[in-house]
């Protein structure tokens, strides 16, 4: 064999040698995928149900949980209704611990873990939050330490088990962080579109004492009052005529704002559903900046419907509300009262320049 042969198999061994591997490399690559796969169609399969967790939702009767600063419990009472433990009375929202217990039952493991020697590195050693679900006579406990370095999941220990560590969805911890008076079931106010209307008083604050003598005498100091009064027209769909005493304020643009504002507003969240007479204080009730009295008809019977208006609120979305006969604090938006606020200052005329200019 000549040298030029010789060189010329070389060459050929050597390009069979970088193709074998290639080939190598691409059938690796095609079997880790394939692993990676099967491993994350495994993982995303077992769940809670795996570990001997009820599938239906419908299965638990209790639920109890730390999110981290508060820790919040709910049952089912005799007629099949969540409740809020620490306070029956309270008109809990049913779907948002049902949401809860749905995204629980429904909880996969993104990853399953040796837990190692120490239960540090997860923060499962002073868990950030806890979660205990009843259902019959069994309990399920879940433990969720720190979150994962893209902080969308959870490390997780379960069942008092410190040999095993899962890696879940941020979901669920998620939806524990919803404060309890977010849970609650708002008031819904009455139709007091303009059609309904009848009457409407709106007084403003008490004035402050201005002597000791004043201020330890027993009867309230009398509050700036403004007494509006509907005249509708006999059996015509026609807007009613407003008068304030004699005086025809039907085309005030401050009652027009009134009017509108009545007609759409709607409390916006729940400040305090349990207050205490400090709490109540502190929001403005002691001396409600404003009261409204309105008189309404429904389905044909004569209605008033009365609202306590009290301070703004520290970042100035809206005001402290009470509702008649509810001694829970809610919250009204800004926008939803300043008609009333304007009236219950100036009266009907409006703020006056000066006033404006302050």
């Amino acid at each position: 064999m000549t040298w030029k042969e010789r060189r010329t198999v070389t060459i050929l061994l050597c390009i069979a040698g970088g193709l074998f591997l290639a080939l190598l490399i691409v059938f690796g690559m095609i079997y880790r995928e394939e692993r990676e796969e099967a491993l994350a169609e495994t993982s995303g399969a077992a769940g809670l149900a795996s570990a001997g967790a009820p599938a239906d939702s419908g299965a638990y009767t209790a639920l109890r949980y730390y999110n981290g600063s508060a820790t919040l419990s709910f049952a089912l009472d005799e007629t099949g209704k969540w409740i809020w433990a620490d306070g029956p009375d309270f008109p809990l929202r049913e779907d948002t611990v049902v949401t809860m217990i749905e995204t629980l039952t429904s909880l996969k493991f993104q990853q399953v873990l040796p837990a190692g020697e120490s239960r540090e590195e997860y923060g499962l050693d002073t868990p950030s939050a806890t979660l205990t679900a009843t259902a019959g006579t069994g309990e399920q406990t879940l433990a969720f330490g720190k979150t994962t370095t893209d902080g969308d999941s959870y490390y997780m220990m379960m069942n008092g088990d410190e040999s095993t560590v899962y890696i879940v969805a941020d979901t669920l911890v998620k939806l524990m962080g919803m404060p309890i008076y977010d849970m609650c079931a708002l008031p819904e106010l009455p139709d007091l579109s303009e059609g309904n209307l009848r009457a409407i008083t709106i007084q403003g604050a008490a004035p402050a004492p201005e002597t000791p003598e004043e201020e330890e005498a027993a009867e309230e100091p009398e509050r700036p009052t403004v007494t509006l009064n509907a005249r509708h027209s006999a059996g015509e769909d026609q807007p009613a005529l407003w008068f304030e005493s004699s005086d025809n304020v039907t085309a005030s643009p401050l009652l027009q704002d009134l009017l509108h504002d009545l007609k759409t507003m709607a409390i916006a969240r729940c400040v305090d559903y349990f207050p205490s007479d400090e709490a109540a204080e502190i929001c403005g009730f002691a001396n409600p900046d404003a009261i409204l009295k309105v008189e309404y008809t429904a389905g044909g019977t004569d209605q008033t419907f009365t609202l306590f208006v009290g301070t703004r609120m520290p970042d100035q979305s809206g005001r402290y509300v009470r509702l008649e006969e509810d001694g829970a604090i809610y919250a009204l938006a800004t926008g939803d009262v300043d008609a009333l606020m304007t009236i219950s200052v100036a009266g009907m005329r409006g703020p006056s320049s000066e006033e404006e200019s302050e």
